[in-house]
């Protein structure tokens, strides 16, 4: 199955979805606090099997969404089986005791809501949107799947083919694909984020019945789940549900978590790949800090400044400047240190690659050398606070932020809090935080260069 999820984020969150220059539409929400502003009343019960249960009510429209996110991904895998947790979230619709393969969606569907899966470095997590009616029809359902997969031979064969096909459709024959798995793979050489969610394909071939049993056994439990229930609820009732569904579901023991630290990078690492493109793309990366660091909200303040939205300075350079098609910007928050990431997509005839690097590196070396003006600065803290709270109306989108934010933190509430962090961020810090992490030393590029050029000497 391909998988819808990202494109529909990428829609509710990207950060051009609201121009800069309208920063005084929001200008009023700037001088009230995070609690004023959104008030999720999040509650949380703990089941003696340990599955965390969090809820938000809200009966501002007669509909729930229902996510269990399962703390195991790509980041949990090792050499030989890479990629199995993203072939998991497959096998998850092929059927459980009660119900038959495909049935799960099936039955959602008919039941007036839509479902899906997907899977990052961190966490893999499964959906149901449906009317709040419905909330035995989603526990039953994951339930089900969480006690008893059909973990089949039949099953794993066909699963395997569909999955190394979606890696042939998003990684081999994706221009995009190819460029961050080529990003990753360099700038990480001992940490599990150096291989991509989807795997290696010598390693999709290679897993086993009986590694998945073992991967199943291992994470698929409710000690290592966490059930998110949003919308029109009843929060007792909804925990009438999830225990009479989930609680006697088992624990099992997790394996001792072994993550092999990535060094520091001592000097700059490029590469060149030759592929089948008529314009060369780049993408230019420094290594940052894991989620909960201090400096990560000045550095999504900085990639916003420098490259999100049609005023950002990038944009206008290159965009504006007719010298590639498309620009976008990525600060990781994950687990462990991610990187922050320049992506720059067909660079236009008459222009070379050469001189869109040197654009780029200008005005990384602007912010390392000049203080940010105070109305920059705002406009960047504007369109962040503004894009977190008008997503925030959809009961999926914060199931999103909580569980993303409980994945990489800890703390189901952590991205509220960067609200507060981004008001207190001044223009010294981003100084600051751009000569700590945007330096040579700290930097991975990867290139997409036409196959003609690889002729060359």
């Amino acid at each position: 199955m391909v998988r819808f999820l990202i494109v529909l984020l990428f829609l509710l969150l990207s950060p051009n979805w609201a121009e800069a220059d309208k920063d005084t539409v929001f200008r009023g929400l700037i001088n009230q606090t995070p609690t004023t502003i959104i008030d999720l009343n999040l509650q949380e019960y703990r089941l003696k099997n340990g599955l965390t249960l969090l809820m938000v009510e809200d009966h501002s429209a007669p509909i729930i969404s229902f996510h269990v996110w399962y703390d195991v991904g790509s980041r949990d895998e090792r050499q030989g089986i890479t990629g199995i947790s993203h072939l998991f979230e497959h096998m998850m619709f092929k059927g459980s005791a009660h119900f038959g393969p495909e049935e799960h969606s099936r039955i959602v569907t008919l039941n007036g809501g839509n479902d899906n899966a997907f899977t990052t470095q961190d966490c893999t997590a499964y959906f149901e949107n449906l009317p709040s009616s419905k909330l035995e029809v989603a526990a039953e359902l994951e339930a089900d799947r969480m006690a008893s997969l059909r973990l089949t031979s039949e099953t794993l064969a066909s699963e395997r083919e569909v999955v190394k096909e979606e890696r042939r459709l998003t990684v081999d024959n994706s221009l995009l694909g190819l460029l961050s798995q080529e990003l990753y793979s360099m700038a990480y050489s001992l940490h599990p984020y150096h291989w991509p969610v989807t795997g290696w394909m010598s390693d999709l071939d290679a897993i086993s019945l009986e590694d998945c049993q073992n991967y199943f056994r291992s994470y698929y439990a409710p000690n290592n789940a966490t059930v998110l229930v949003l919308g029109d609820i009843n929060p007792n009732e909804t925990i009438g549900v999830i225990e009479k569904h989930f609680g006697s579901i088992p624990p099992q023991e997790r394996p001792k978590e072994v993550i092999t630290p990535e060094t520091a990078q001592k000097g700059e690492k490029q590469a060149n790949c030759y592929v089948s493109t008529q314009f060369p793309w780049v993408v230019i990366a420094y290594h940052i800090p894991s989620a909960t660091h201090p400096d990560l909200p000045a550095l999504e303040l900085l990639s916003s400044i420098l490259g999100e939205g049609r005023s950002s300075r990038l944009y206008q350079k290159l965009i504006r400047g007719n010298m590639a098609l498309s620009l976008s910007m990525d600060v990781d928050e994950m687990k462990d240190p991610g990187l922050f990431t320049i992506t720059v997509k067909s660079i236009q005839a008459g222009h070379t690659i050469e001189e869109v690097e040197s654009a780029i590196y200008a005005e990384v070396e602007r912010l390392r050398e000049e203080r940010v003006s105070d109305r920059e600065l705002q406009k960047a803290k504007n369109k962040k606070e503004a894009r977190l709270i008008f997503g925030l109306q959809s009961n999926f989108v914060r199931g999103i932020h909580i569980g993303s934010s409980l994945t990489n933190s800890g703390d189901p509430l952590y991205f509220l809090k960067f609200l507060e962090k981004y008001r207190l961020i001044t223009a010294e810090d981003l100084l600051r935080v751009a000569r700590e992490y945007f330096n040579r030393k700290n930097r991975v590029v990867a290139r997409l260069l036409p196959e003609e050029l690889a002729k060359g000497p």
